[in-house]
């Protein structure tokens, strides 16, 4: 999960401070001393350590946090926003041409996911409302313009191609292309190399002095750690980027390219890659990942996936039923179906306050275990979908014989849909409370 193993330092440091009544300077200094080394080992780049930490600590001794009734709060509050300053304050959302078509130029080195992030780039602006369309411009990679036209046909956005002439010219007449098919984005998957050289970079200067671009986004590797903050150095000195999308940002347990990269070159992140679908490319919020850090939970982005992956109707009926209490084995398989459209459900744990007292029920979403879940179900009499409570001893060994589980499978659906429904009974509500601008409890996981 991103950003685990710094959230997990983050909020032992913090855990320590709000046992305390009142702070002295030298507490403050001992809790930013393993916040920094906890930054550091999460691979962020020194310099932007150096500067973080100084500026915490000069708001965090404070008389008006010594003194507060909870000074370790205010000094979590503080750190928080600081990183929130440090990954760019607000979303940074893509330029507009003002007269289509916008065009987007993908830059980065080879491996980096530039042509698949391309086709999730496609795929968000499309689900916009947008008439966006594919330039495949990368052509020394063996099968780069083919993987482009497959990616294209699947997601039903059209891929400009001239076989394999010059890159440029094909970004010249992909913009006449786009202007007389009426297309609004323009989005070019350039080539890369295996490091950074004088030949890709007078390629990619020749297709921005042509065509012109809105955007210049560097595709990077989070994986990559302090060498993603290199490259895009690198890169914005010789382009002048305009932001950059972070791939496999959800595997990287460490997180410190998304910590630095503003920082370092000033072009803020517009997108990450959170999966390997086509659908799993997410705008970049630097509120809501410092809240995910910091392990305050992002209801926002847990509100917005629902809102998009669920079917409105049968969430209102399920909500309908959990109010009268009719809420069943049968509903329970249907909200987990639908749950697994949301994503993997440890990163939607992520976005919940107080997640980790849940981790349990993180594998209940896998396919395979949706089989086994499936099989159990569907073992039980119509009476046992309806009132669980009835299901006894005897019950459990014949529903384990006819699925091919065992009892301890069906006594773990059993418990899990007791904490479905608790979980549901929650997120029912947090929208509600949202709107009215209160502040959201977790009960369930406090």
């Amino acid at each position: 999960m991103v950003f685990e193993n710094l959230s997990n330092k983050l909020q032992e440091v913090f855990k320590k401070l709000k046992g305390k009544g009142r702070l002295t300077e030298e507490d403050v200094n001992l809790a930013l001393r393993e916040v920094r080394i906890a930054l550091l080992e999460a691979d962020v780049n020194f310099q932007v350590v150096k500067d973080f930490i100084a500026k915490v600590k000069e708001k965090a001794v404070g008389h008006e946090v010594l003194e507060s009734l909870t000074p370790g709060q205010q000094v979590i509050k503080i750190v928080h926003e600081e990183l929130i300053n440090l990954m760019g304050k607000t979303n940074a959302k893509l330029n507009d041409a003002g007269s289509p078509p916008t065009i987007i130029m993908l830059v980065g080195l080879q491996g980096a996911g530039k042509t698949t992030t391309a086709a999730k780039l496609a795929y968000l602006l499309k689900k916009q409302g947008k008439k966006p369309l594919l330039v495949a411009a990368d052509v020394y990679r063996p099968a780069a313009i083919k993987q482009l036209q497959v990616l294209g046909d699947t997601i039903d956005v059209p891929v400009f191609t001239m076989g394999e002439q010059s890159p440029v010219d094909i970004a010249k007449a992909s913009i006449n292309f786009a202007k007389s098919n009426l297309k609004n984005y323009v989005i070019i998957d350039t080539a890369g190399r295996l490091h950074i050289n004088e030949e890709l970079m007078d390629e990619l200067k020749k297709i921005k002095d042509v065509v012109h671009p809105h955007e210049i986004l560097l595709v990077v590797d989070a994986m990559t750690g302090q060498d993603a903050v290199n490259v895009a150095k690198s890169f914005n000195d010789e382009l002048g980027l305009t932001g950059v999308i972070l791939t496999k940002l959800d595997g990287d347990t460490k997180g410190g390219a998304a910590l630095s990269v503003k920082a370092v070159t000033g072009c803020p992140i517009k997108f990450a890659g959170m999966g390997e679908k086509i659908e799993n490319l997410e705008p970049f919020y630097p509120d809501r990942m410092a809240s995910r850090i910091l392990g305050m939970g992002d209801v926002l982005t847990l509100i917005e996936k629902a809102k998009e992956a669920l079917d409105a109707e049968k969430a209102q009926k399920m909500q309908e039923k959990l109010k009268s209490r009719e809420f069943d084995l049968e509903d329970f398989l249907d909200s987990m179906q639908q749950i697994k459209k949301m994503g993997p459900l440890e990163q939607l744990l992520g976005m919940i306050p107080g997640m980790g007292k849940v981790k349990d029920i993180a594998g209940m979403v896998d396919e395979k275990e949706l089989k086994h879940i499936e099989a159990i179900i569907y073992s039980m009499t119509p009476e046992e979908r309806r009132k669980p409570e009835i299901i006894d001893g005897s019950r459990k060994k014949r529903i384990a014989k006819g699925s091919g589980t065992s009892i301890q499978e069906v006594n773990r659906l059993l418990k899990q849909f007791e904490q479905m429904k608790k979980l549901m009974k929650q997120f029912g509500g947090m929208e509600k409370q949202l709107k009215k601008g209160k502040k959201i409890k977790f009960p369930f996981f406090s």
